[in-house]
């Protein structure tokens, strides 16, 4: 089998792709036309590939050019002054023979040299007629196809490219993005004032939502001179741009809600959920420590945690998310509900593992809380300290919420009393229908007494609320000692606090004393 020479190209190396690679006017020419024949929104990856193919087609272009303005340059040939050589080896440079000498080197026996002038004025010398073998000999009718295919250029540095062409798309004024794609905002397809409001009313009609683009656009009777994808983006930007609608959807899928009538706890944060940062200094941590703190899968900790692959995840129920209705995105499950590319509120579905009940649930994923629970945990009573668990769903729109039930049964657990000074703890008997953690359990009777509470601790430091907690806390037990978990869950009653700050409390203040096990009492 013959073997085929396969000319050097730049495209070949991995800078031409990394670390020179920029994108030019001249790509936002073809990729800006690109959008004008198509009328068609692109996502970045397309335009990413349809950007490669288009280099690897001008660099085929330049080099087939250059090549018919003279004879490849091959040692062993022969020049005249004045014959215009091509130097693969250079980028397809063309350059003038403008002068020749016999050469000087034993070891190769006779050759000429060539003075070559390029076109910048440079002059280089070459070697011809050289009769030693060298690897830039080369049989012009064995040359092959040395095509590079685009995709694998897209596997290979496509991030890279992708990034470079997302910089530079985020400078131009007229590129917009919506949903994963792109296109140009001087094409888009009229969208006035009077179609919004119809969308805003049909929206209405629907209880706010939630609705896709495609069903607005057949119920107000729209009508585009555009492509049906165009006009579905025109539609989508222009909704985006007004404040009364809201993007829900997860990645992929463009949904419509009225702003105005989404759940309070969905537009704004709820008291029991925010935190001011608080700042703290903690050392190196123990071992024991850290698997404590990875246990509490608190979602304002800085918790790593390998790529999860697992199809469910279980959390201890804490107060403020109890109170409010929510689930925290901790990062034990964080992979397991939807994402967007750019909206802040994603809307799912969350089902009743005990009666396959659907109810409406949003991902708050910047804040870092779902709601939509409220109902599920009054109907089963679901105490602070109980464990509640998210599965996969078949359908990756929904996911099922869990808990370990069983018949109700009376147990003593710890009850809360808000008092002037902060809180009274007092054991109790209560009937008790899901599994819990004991360490964490609190019962909460006069809820808005602890609302009020809660309004008064906010200014409150986190140290003084510790101070105040412990010595309650420890009263209820003989070893007059309380584990770190059970006072992160009290802390937790009146103010949203990571296990972090209150940690770096109990290790550097005296009034404390670590007595083994993670069990802590004054010193």
């Amino acid at each position: 089998m013959e073997t085929k020479t396969i000319l050097p190209r730049l495209s070949n190396e991995e800078s031409f792709w990394t670390d020179a690679f920029e994108v030019t006017n001249d790509d936002l020419d073809y990729l800006f036309n690109l959008f004008l024949e198509t009328e068609t929104p692109l996502s970045l990856r397309d335009l990413t590939l349809k950007l490669i193919a288009y280099r690897l087609n001008q660099e085929e272009r330049r080099i087939a050019q250059q090549i018919k303005r003279g004879q490849l340059f091959q040692p062993r040939a022969h020049y005249e002054i004045g014959q215009e050589i091509v130097f693969p080896t250079r980028d397809y440079e063309v350059g003038e023979v403008v002068a020749t000498r016999p050469g000087n080197n034993p070891e190769y026996g006779e050759f000429a040299v060539i003075k070559v002038r390029f076109e910048d004025g440079r002059t280089v010398e070459f070697a011809s007629d050289l009769l030693t073998p060298h690897v830039l000999n080369v049989d012009v009718e064995q040359i092959g196809d040395d095509t590079v295919d685009p995709m694998l250029i897209l596997r290979r540095y496509g991030r890279h490219i992708a990034h470079k062409l997302k910089d530079r798309f985020d400078e131009e004024e007229d590129v917009v993005y919506l949903a994963g794609r792109w296109f140009l905002k001087s094409l888009l397809a009229d969208v006035n004032i009077a179609h919004l409001h119809l969308s805003e009313a049909v929206l209405d009609m629907h209880g706010g939502g939630p609705l896709d683009t495609e069903a607005i656009l057949q119920e107000i009777g729209m009508e585009f001179d555009a492509n049906e994808r165009l006009q579905v983006f025109s539609m989508d930007y222009a909704l985006q741009q007004d404040d009364r609608f809201d993007e829900v959807g997860p990645a992929g899928r463009v949904i419509w809600y009225l702003r105005q009538l989404e759940p309070d706890a969905v537009r704004q944060v709820p008291p029991q959920l925010r935190y001011e940062p608080i700042p703290y200094e903690l050392g190196p941590l123990s071992d024991d420590m850290q698997e404590l703190i990875i246990e509490l899968d608190d979602e304002l900790s800085p918790i790593e945690l390998p790529d999860y692959e697992e199809d469910s995840a279980t959390i201890t129920l804490t107060y403020p998310y109890r109170r409010t209705g929510t689930l925290p995105l901790a990062a034990s499950m964080q992979h397991l509900f939807p994402t967007a590319f750019e909206t802040n509120r994603i809307m799912t579905t969350l089902i009743d593992s005990q009666t396959d009940e659907e109810v409406q649930g949003w991902v708050v994923r910047e804040q870092g809380y779902v709601y939509g629970l409220e109902k599920f945990y009054r109907q089963y009573q679901i105490p602070i300290g109980a464990y509640v668990t998210v599965r996969r769903h078949e359908d990756p729109a929904k996911l099922i919420i869990d808990f370990a039930n069983h018949r109700p049964r009376t147990e003593w657990i710890r009850l809360a009393i808000p008092e002037e000074s902060l809180l009274r703890f007092e054991n109790h008997k209560r009937s008790i229908g899901a599994a819990y953690d004991d360490l964490m359990i609190f019962g909460v009777e006069d809820i808005a007494a602890f609302d009020a509470l809660w309004v008064r601790c906010q200014t409150m430091s986190i140290e003084t609320i510790v101070k105040r907690l412990v010595p309650e806390l420890t009263r209820l037990t003989p070893q007059q000692a309380v584990h770190f978990k059970t006072l992160y869950s009290a802390v937790n009653l009146v103010k949203r606090c990571p296990p972090e700050p209150i940690l770096a409390i109990l290790v550097g203040h005296p009034n404390f004393e670590l007595v083994g096990g993670a069990y802590w009492r004054m010193a």
